[in-house]
């Protein structure tokens, strides 16, 4: 199992919970899910850094407008794709 597969367990049970309305409980666990990715973000170049920033800003985008379904989405498809892209090797 490679270091990214857990955090990919993780954004999909996020989404999950989102897409039933669990919102309260989501966030707890989105948070969660954010301190490894971060520790991974630290040590990366400045322009992963920035793009971790970007998806940060519409991810909070989304929960501040409580679109659940849009942050489901970018837990579930855009942050897994750009990890496996920055990270999966």
């Amino acid at each position: 199992m490679n270091q990214l597969e857990p955090m990919f367990s993780r954004a999909r049970e996020v989404a999950d919970l989102f897409r039933l309305g669990r919102d309260v409980e989501a966030v707890g666990v989105m948070v969660e899910l954010f301190d490894p990715i971060q520790s991974l973000v630290d040590g990366a170049a400045l322009p992963v850094q920035q793009d971790w920033a970007q998806l940060l800003t519409l991810m909070l985008a989304c929960q501040e407008g409580q679109n659940w379904l849009g942050l489901a989405d970018y837990l579930e498809y855009e942050l897994l794709d750009w990890l496996q892209a920055e990270f999966g090797g």
